[in-house]
């Protein structure tokens, strides 16, 4: 897997182009950190690709949803708690 940073995706962006059907994947960076990422699709194939990045989107998201239950101890909540959490949370919104 590639890295560039955004400087060489601006100065050698045909470059990267031109090599992305090779790379597959390019990995973008701002000052050393990852920030994007370049996939290379075609009109075969499009639909499917951004179904599979959105469904590996959404998995991760899951996943940081129960880490951050564990950290909290949330986990553990019972479904008179959450029930109670939710007409908390949808009672203060309504108050906006």
């Amino acid at each position: 897997m590639k890295f560039l940073s955004v400087e060489d995706l601006k100065t050698k962006s045909s470059q990267v182009w031109k090599e992305l059907s090779d790379q597959k994947e390019v990995i973008v960076t701002s000052n050393g950190r990852p920030i994007a990422l370049l996939s290379s699709i075609n009109e075969n194939n499009f639909e499917q690709v951004l179904s599979a990045i959105r469904h590996a989107r959404a998995t991760n998201a899951v996943a940081m949803i129960q880490y951050e239950s564990v950290q909290k101890g949330t986990q553990k909540m019972s479904m008179e708690e959450i029930n109670a959490e939710i007409k908390a949370v949808r009672s203060k919104s309504q108050k906006l």
